[in-house]
């Protein structure tokens, strides 16, 4: 046993030890009550040094304490500044802040909207606020509303709740967020050249716009499975990448690298900074840029290095955020799962397109089923068959709702013209969705404890270690936009 601690280890595994530690020094925060001081930062940078200095098995240890004393110590002050916000718990409130994202409409009808920026009177208050309002708002992403009402304890990612608020006043600034007035104004063209409920799907791929989708086909989704396939996911960005990538590099590897990173940036604009779009931004922007210096990451390093950078910057993403916990889910489940799924059916077989979704999708359908199932207590059971008669064809969706939005602008008494193999395509994937769901047994009901899900990712390591030692299989050598 001493011997196996002694020896040595490389210093990437030190690295993920110490992110692995952040993560869950931040996650424990609320439940722990140790009040961090600047001492332990010191005291963790002595800790990092001497574990990277000597590069033992035994000091992983000290690497993740050092991780969990960072995490704790950032944690500790995000929980501290949102307990102003949980003082006023019970107190009318009047406070102004900026939409965050854009609003959606609730299962009452209300409207939902997601502040940030706020302030108190005159005085600065940390975190974001859940609002809904029985009033019609004409606001959007970007645009700052002043809002009154009861505040109520908050959850997940957000510091309180306001219900049935009042909106005192809505202005946007100028220019205000101009990635959303693009968007709109492109969102419009489209609708020239293709008619509802397609343009709305053909949008929810592109841009991550969701809310015109009415209310049969949204529902629809839900049940399909296909939920993540209309908003701002970070499986249509690695779609956008994959592609140009693919398309650019015999062409010029600087391109292949410089345009798919534009896209990035201009989805990430577009959508807004979601939890699952800031984790997907810089896992694919990672990614590709280890591919353009011809260097790799191991997807365990990727995927703990990106979570910790997501918590440092926005601890409440560790307390609770359902989209956050489903997007890393989900990632691991491509970048771990697929390969390996691949790897033990096929070898050393380059994957095809088709054949490549499907891995990637059963993947991430197995790595989020316990997170959904506990969250919400059902479980789609046409999820994998919906997915793979769909998730092939979205590149070229997208393709041609773009090309329509292009021809509202350039030619609009044409646009339907040049719309009409994109409503074909989109018309398509509406009919697969609504005659999914309408399967009776499309949706069970299945309650999962925490211990349940404990449990099912146990099960599932353990099933990636045996493939991986009955494969053989690298996985450092797999690489998300390839």
């Amino acid at each position: 046993m001493y011997q196996f601690m002694m020896r040595r280890i490389h210093r990437t595994w030190l690295f993920t030890a110490l992110c692995a530690g952040v993560v869950i020094g931040v996650a424990i925060v609320p439940q722990s009550n140790w009040a961090a001081s600047p001492v332990w930062l010191f005291i963790s940078a002595v800790m990092i040094i001497g574990s990277f200095v000597k590069s033992r098995r035994y000091t992983v240890i000290i690497a993740v304490a050092a991780g969990l004393i960072i995490g704790n110590y950032r944690g500790s002050i995000a929980e501290h500044a949102l307990s102003a916000v949980g003082s006023e718990v019970g107190h009318v409130v009047r406070v102004a802040g900026r939409i965050a994202d854009d609003p959606d409409v609730g299962k009452d009808d209300e409207v939902i909207v997601r502040l940030d920026q706020l302030v108190s009177g005159e005085r600065p208050v940390a975190g974001k606020l859940w609002v809904t309002t029985n009033r019609t708002i004409h606001a959007r992403r970007g645009d700052r509303v002043v809002v009154e009402g009861k505040l109520a304890e908050g959850f997940g990612g957000f510091a309180g709740s306001v219900y049935q608020a009042r909106i005192v006043s809505a202005t946007r600034p100028i220019p205000g967020d101009v990635a959303v007035g693009i968007r709109d104004d492109f969102a419009d063209k489209v609708r020239l050249g293709v008619s509802e409920p397609m343009a709305s799907l053909g949008l929810g791929y592109l841009v991550g716009q969701r809310r015109a989708l009415p209310d049969d086909l949204d529902q629809a989704l839900k049940i399909a499975g296909l939920t993540h396939i209309v908003v701002a996911s970070g499986y249509n960005l690695t779609i956008l990448v994959r592609h140009t990538r693919r398309l650019l590099e015999k062409i010029s590897k600087y391109l292949a690298t410089a345009i798919p990173a534009g896209l990035i940036v201009s989805f990430i604009a577009i959508t807004g900074m979601s939890p699952s779009m800031s984790r997907a931004g810089l896992v694919s922007g990672l990614s590709l840029l280890a591919w353009y210096m011809g260097r790799t990451f191991h997807p365990v390093t990727l995927l703990l290095f990106v979570a910790a950078i997501t918590v440092l910057i926005q601890p409440e993403y560790a307390w609770g955020d359902l989209g956050w916990q489903l997007s890393f889910a989900a990632f691991a489940g491509v970048m771990i799962i697929a390969p390996l799924i691949h790897a033990y059916f096929y070898g050393a077989k380059k994957p095809g397109l088709l054949r490549q979704t499907l891995f990637e999708t059963v993947s991430a359908q197995l790595a989020t089923a316990p997170l959904i199932i506990a969250a919400f207590g059902t479980f789609s059971t046409v999820a994998i068959i919906s997915n793979v008669l769909i998730l092939p064809l979205i590149p070229y969706a997208m393709l041609l709702t773009f090309v329509t939005g292009i021809a509202g602008y350039i030619v609009p008494h044409m646009a339907a013209v040049v719309g009409w193999p994109t409503e074909v395509l989109l018309g398509y994937m509406v009919q697969v969705a609504r005659m999914s769901a309408m399967q009776p047994w499309a949706q069970v009901e299945v309650h999962l404890s925490i211990v349940g899900v404990i449990l099912s990712y146990c099960i599932m390591i353990a099933a990636v270690l045996w493939m991986r030692r009955a494969t053989g299989y690298n996985l450092r050598t797999a690489n998300l936009v390839e």
